[in-house]
C-alpha cells in the first residue's frame, strides 16, 4: 500500500512593511498608502498605523516579488491599482475588496515602471527587457508593444490627456511616443549618465528628469502645434534648463504633487530635496528683479572702468524691460528633507494637505518603515511613522511558548512578541543582536546574544528585567533541558558559545523584589576544543550533542558528561541539528549543503542527502514522527521522511536564506524567519500528498522552466536589437498560452466530428426513411458543435487569446473563421469575434487572399462584422447620451449645486472684504449699534 502524508501549504506572512526593492504610491481616493510586502501589497491607514486592505495572491500562483506599483488617477475603472511583478508579469487590483482581477503576461523579464493614463481605462507598463507594451484595462488584454530602448525602461508618463507617452531609460535617451499612430515621435539626449526617473507637473508645462548626473534637466512641453516659431514641427519637448542639485548621489525618484506647485527630487542616499515651482507671474518678478541686479552690477562696473580709463557696453534695453524667464527663476529649493536611514522611494499625497502645509509626502526607508512627512515653506516635519508591524533587520530566531500561542522572534535590535494566529504584534522589547531565544513557560523568555549576553524578558510588562554576562562569545544555542517524563525546560537549560563553553543552567527566583522575577544561575560548564555551533538535548534529556567548528558532532551523557558517540563525516560545520522525539535519531545540516540521518544508538550513519542548493541553517523534527523539516540559505523549506530518506515537499516563498523555524508541538503548522524580514506560517491540511506524484510534479516544473527559457531565448533577451521604434505583439508565450491553443485545435476537432455525425445521421434518415436516435457527443455537453468551440474561445482569459491564435496552424484557423459568421449574431459576442477576426486576418492574411474557399467567407464577414460594430456603437451611444440626460435632470431636480453655490459667493465676499480692508457684515452691524447708541447718550 502506498502511504499518504498531508501537505503543508502557505497560510499567513507578516513582518514586512515596505519592500526595499518597489515603490510607494496612495491609492485612488488618497486616504490610504500602497506599500509593497514582498510578493503582496498592503494599503495603510496612516493614522491608525494599520493596514486596512491587503492584496494577496492566491496560493496557488508563484510567490513573486513586487517591483513597481501603480494607482489610477480615476476611480470610475474598478481595476485601479496595479503591480508589476518579478517575472515581468502586470495584476490589476480592486482598490475596495482586495481581489486579483486579472494578471497580464507580456514582458520577459522583471517589470520596472507602470503608470496609468488620466482615464484609468489604459496602464503603460517598461521592463527591464527594454519594452514598453500598452495594456487595455477595461478588457485586460495588450494593445501593442513600443520597442527602440536599448536598456531598461526606468520611467513612464502620459501627455496630451493620454495620446502621448514619454519613457525613460538606462540608455541615457527619452523617447516621445504617439500612441495613436504607434510610433516614436522624438528622441531626446543630453543625459551624460542613465537616466533613472521623470516625472510632469499636473498642467503639462514642464517635464524633469533626473539621473546621476549633477543637476535636473528640465524640458517644457509644447502644448499646441502653433505654439512658438523656435520649435522644430514634430517636437513634444524641449530643453528648458537644467537645477543643481544639493546631493552628489544618484536621482532615484522625481515626483511632483498634485497642484504641481511642488516637485521632489529623491536620491539613492538619505535625502530628498524639494523645489518649489513657481507660476508665470512669479518668474517674471523673480527675473525682473535678476535683471535689476545684473543692471545694478553693470553700472557699479561701469563707474569703475571709468575710473580706470575702459570702457564697457551697456546691457540691452531689452533684457531689462522683457526678461527672459530661465529655469532658476521657475524653481526655488524649498527644504530639504533628511530621513534617518535610506529612502527607497517617495509619493505625494493627492489629497488636501493639512492647514498650514503645502503638501504631505510620505517615504519607505530601506529599515522596513513608512514614514510621512509635512512640508511648508519653514520646514519638514514628521507626521506618521508606521515600524511597529516589523524588525529592521533580518530574522535570526524564531521560537513559540508551550501552548502555541506566543511567537518570539529576535533580530539585530528588538525583540519582538506576536500572535502566531493573526500575526499581530503584541509586544517589541529592545535588546542586543538576538541569535537564539527560547520561552520559560509563558511569562518568561531568554535571548542569547552576538555580544555573549543572556538576556531574560518580562514579555507580561514587555521589559527586559536582566542582562547576564553568560559568555565571552556570542551565544549560538538555548536548548532548555527536558525533564524525564519529556517536560520541557522545567530543570533548566543550556546554552552553547563560540567561547568554546557549553554552560548548563539553572532557574532562580529573585528575593529582593515583591514581584516574582526570574533569574538564573550557571551550575555547570563543558569545556569544548572548538566554537560550539550548535546544541541538542534527547527528549528523556539523557543525552547532549554539541555541534562544533571542526565538523564533529560529539555526543556526551547529561548526567556525567562523558563522551558517549563521534560523530564526523560533514566536510563543512555543522550549523544545525535535532533529535526526534523517541530518542532514535539524530539529523545534522551543514554548510556543505547535506542532511544526514545518524543513529542514537551506534552513531552509525543511515543516510547522508544532499538537501539544498546551498548551506543548511536549521532542521526540526515534527513532535512523536521521524518526519523532519529543513530551511537554507537557497530560499526554501523541505519536508522530509527520515526512515525513508525521501523529499516529501518544497515550500517557496521567501524571497532571501532563511535563518530558522520552529514548529508546534502538535505539528499542525510551522514557522520560518528570514533575511527578507518577513515570517511565514505554513500549515497542515488535510489534503493527500504522494511521493511519486510530487516527483513527477517536480520533473514537470523543471520542464517547463527549461521551456521558458528556451523561448526567452529564441524570442525575447538573445535575439538582436530592435528596430527604431518598432510596434510589436504585447502578449509572450506561456504555458496558458500553450494549453488555450490545444484547448482551442481539440475543441476544433470535436466539432468537426460532430458536424459530420450529423450529417451522417442525416443521410441515413433521408436514405432509409427511419433511422437510430442521434447520441452527441458526451463531451460537448447538449451544445450545438458552433457553441462548444465559442464556449472554449470565451473561456480563454482576454490576455491569452491573441497568442492562443497565433498558435493555431493556417486549418484550424480557416476552421474557427467559419463559425465567425454565426457568432456574430450573439449580441454579447460581436467585440469577441471582432478580436478574434483582427488576429486570424493579420496572422494569416498572405494565405487568406491566395485561398479560394476564403475568399467568399472574408467577403460575406466584411458586410456583417461592420453591420453588428455599428449596432453597437449606436447602442452604446444612445446609452451614454441617456445617462448624460438623466445626470441632468438629477441636478435640476437636486438643491445640492445651489448650496455651493451660496457657500462659493460668501467665500468670494470675505475674500473681496479683505482685499479692501473693509470690516465684514457683523462688524458693520456692531458699528451701527455703537453710533446709535452713543446718539442717545448724547441727546
Amino acid at each position: 500500500m502506498v502511504k499518504a502524508y498531508l501537505r503543508y501549504e502557505p497560510a499567513l506572512t507578516f513582518g514586512v512593511i515596505a519592500s526595499p526593492e518597489s515603490n510607494v504610491c496612495y491609492d485612488p481616493s488618497g486616504r490610504l498608502l500602497l506599500a509593497a510586502a514582498l510578493d503582496r501589497l498592503a494599503a495603510w491607514d496612516l493614522k491608525r498605523g494599520l493596514p486596512s486592505v491587503s492584496f494577496a495572491p492566491s496560493s496557488s500562483s508563484p510567490s513573486l516579488a513586487v517591483s513597481c506599483i501603480a494607482s489610477s488617477p480615476s476611480a470610475a475603472v474598478s481595476s485601479s491599482i496595479a503591480s508589476g511583478h518579478a517575472d515581468g508579469s502586470i495584476r490589476l487590483w480592486d482598490a475596495e475588496t482586495g481581489a486579483c482581477e486579472a494578471t497580464l503576461h507580456g514582458h520577459r523579464s522583471a517589470a520596472s515602471a507602470i503608470r496609468f493614463a488620466p482615464s484609468g481605462a489604459v496602464l503603460a507598463s517598461g521592463s527591464k527587457d527594454c519594452d514598453v507594451i500598452l495594456w487595455d484595462v477595461v478588457a485586460q488584454a495588450g494593445l501593442f508593444r513600443l520597442r527602440g530602448h536599448r536598456d531598461q525602461v526606468t520611467d513612464l508618463v502620459f501627455l496630451d490627456s493620454g495620446k502621448k507617452l514619454v519613457s525613460c531609460s538606462k540608455d541615457k535617451f527619452i523617447r516621445v511616443w504617439d500612441l495613436e499612430t504607434q510610433h516614436c515621435l522624438q528622441i531626446v539626449g543630453g543625459h551624460r549618465s542613465e537616466i533613472w526617473s521623470m516625472d510632469v507637473d499636473p498642467s503639462e508645462r514642464f517635464l524633469v528628469s533626473g539621473s546621476a548626473d549633477p543637476e535636473l534637466r528640465v524640458f517644457r512641453i509644447r502644448q499646441s502645434v502653433e505654439e512658438g516659431e523656435d520649435w522644430s514641427k514634430w517636437d513634444v519637448l524641449k530643453l528648458f534648463g537644467e537645477i543643481p542639485r544639493q546631493s552628489k548621489e544618484r536621482v532615484a525618484t522625481v515626483r511632483f504633487n498634485r497642484s504641481g506647485s511642488l516637485v521632489a527630487c529623491q536620491v539613492a542616499g538619505k535625502t530628498a530635496d524639494i523645489y518649489k515651482v513657481l507660476d508665470e507671474t512669479e518668474a517674471i518678478r523673480k527675473a525682473k528683479r535678476r535683471m535689476h541686479r545684473k543692471k545694478e552690477k553693470a553700472s557699479a562696473k561701469s563707474i569703475i572702468a571709468e575710473g580706470n580709463g575702459t570702457v564697457i557696453d551697456p546691457l540691452p534695453a531689452q533684457d531689462t524691460q522683457n526678461p527672459t524667464v530661465i529655469v532658476t527663476d521657475v524653481f526655488k529649493l524649498l527644504q530639504v528633507l533628511r530621513a534617518s536611514k535610506k529612502i527607497c522611494s517617495i509619493s505625494f499625497s493627492p489629497s488636501n494637505p493639512p492647514r498650514g502645509c503645502l503638501a504631505t509626502l510620505s517615504l519607505s526607508l530601506n529599515n522596513n518603515t513608512l514614514e510621512t512627512y509635512s512640508v511648508d515653506s519653514e520646514k519638514v516635519g514628521k507626521m506618521y511613522s508606521i515600524e511597529m508591524h516589523g524588525h529592521r533587520s533580518d530574522i535570526r530566531s524564531v521560537s513559540l511558548n508551550s501552548e502555541d500561542n506566543l511567537l518570539m522572534s529576535t533580530s539585530h535590535n528588538a525583540v519582538k512578541i506576536w500572535n502566531p494566529s493573526t500575526g499581530d504584534c503584541l509586544r517589541t522589547i529592545d535588546s542586543g543582536y538576538g541569535l537564539c531565544s527560547a520561552f520559560v513557560g509563558n511569562r518568561f523568555a531568554l535571548v542569547g546574544t552576538k555580544g555573549g549576553t543572556l538576556e531574560i524578558i518580562d514579555i507580561a510588562s514587555g521589559s527586559l528585567t536582566e542582562v547576564i554576562e553568560a559568555h565571552a562569545g556570542s551565544i549560538r544555542s538555548i536548548v532548555p533541558i527536558p525533564d524525564e517524563d519529556g517536560t520541557v525546560g522545567a530543570r533548566g537549560f543550556v546554552t552553547g558559545s563560540a567561547d568554546h563553553d557549553v554552560k548548563f543552567w539553572e532557574y532562580l527566583q529573585k528575593s529582593d523584589t515583591d514581584s516574582k522575577q526570574l533569574t538564573v544561575s550557571n551550575v555547570r560548564t563543558l569545556k569544548m576544543t572548538e566554537d560550539v555551533l550548535a546544541v541538542s538535548i534527547s527528549p528523556q534529556g539523557k543525552h547532549i550533542a554539541v555541534a562544533l567548528l571542526d565538523c564533529n558532532v560529539k555526543v556526551f551523557h547529561m548526567d556525567t558528561l562523558k563522551l558517549f558517540l563521534n560523530l564526523y563525516g560533514h566536510k563543512l560545520p555543522v550549523l544545525c541539528m535535532d533529535i526526534s522525539s523517541d530518542g532514535a535519531l539524530i539529523a545534522t545540516g551543514s554548510a556543505d549543503k547535506n542532511l544526514k540521518i545518524w543513529g542514537m544508538d551506534f552513531g552509525d550513519c543511515h543516510r547522508s542527502i544532499f538537501a539544498h542548493s546551498d548551506s543548511v541553517m536549521d532542521v526540526k523534527f515534527v513532535y512523536r514522527t521521524h518526519y523532519m523539516f529543513s530551511v537554507g540559505k537557497d530560499r526554501t523549506v523541505k519536508y522530509w521522511d527520515a526512515d525513508k530518506f525521501e523529499l516529501l515537499l518544497t515550500l517557496e516563498g521567501h524571497h532571501a536564506e532563511v535563518w530558522c523555524l520552529t514548529i508546534s508541538s502538535r505539528g499542525d503548522f510551522i514557522v520560518t524567519g528570514s533575511h527578507d524580514r518577513s515570517i511565514r506560517r505554513w500549515d497542515r491540511t488535510e489534503e493527500q500528498l504522494f511521493i511519486e506524484e510530487e516527483k513527477e510534479k517536480r520533473l514537470e516544473e523543471t520542464f517547463e522552466a527549461d521551456l521558458d527559457n528556451d523561448n526567452d531565448y529564441r524570442y525575447g533577451q538573445k535575439e538582436d536589437a530592435p528596430d527604431e521604434g518598432s510596434v510589436g505583439v504585447p502578449g509572450r508565450k506561456t504555458k496558458e498560452t500553450v494549453t488555450s491553443a490545444d484547448a482551442i485545435m481539440d475543441a476544433l476537432d470535436t466539432a468537426e466530428e460532430e458536424l459530420k455525425r450529423l450529417n451522417q445521421h442525416k443521410l441515413e434518415e433521408q436514405n432509409n426513411g427511419r433511422a437510430a436516435k442521434f447520441q452527441p457527443n458526451v463531451i460537448m455537453q447538449g451544445r450545438s458543435p458552433s457553441d462548444y468551440v465559442l464556449n472554449v474561445i470565451s473561456s480563454i482569459r482576454p490576455n491569452d487569446l491573441e497568442q492562443a491564435l497565433l498558435a493555431l496552424p493556417f486549418s484550424d484557423a480557416l476552421k474557427l473563421m467559419s463559425y465567425l459568421k454565426e457568432w456574430s449574431l450573439v449580441p454579447s459576442k460581436v467585440e469577441l469575434v471582432c478580436r478574434v477576426c483582427l488576429v486570424l486576418l493579420q496572422t494569416h492574411h498572405n494565405q487568406l487572399t491566395t485561398t479560394p474557399a476564403a475568399r467568399s467567407l472574408l467577403t460575406e464577414l466584411k458586410d456583417i462584422l461592420y453591420r453588428r460594430v455599428k449596432e453597437c456603437k449606436d447602442t452604446i451611444g444612445f446609452n451614454l447620451a441617456a445617462m448624460d440626460h438623466l445626470k441632468e435632470l438629477l441636478a435640476m431636480r437636486s438643491d445640492a449645486p445651489f448650496r455651493d453655490a451660496k457657500a462659493k459667493l460668501m467665500e468670494i465676499r470675505q475674500e473681496q472684504s479683505k482685499r479692501s480692508g473693509m470690516p465684514d457684515g457683523n462688524e458693520r452691524r456692531k458699528k451701527k449699534r455703537k453710533k446709535a447708541l452713543e446718539e442717545k447718550v448724547e441727546a
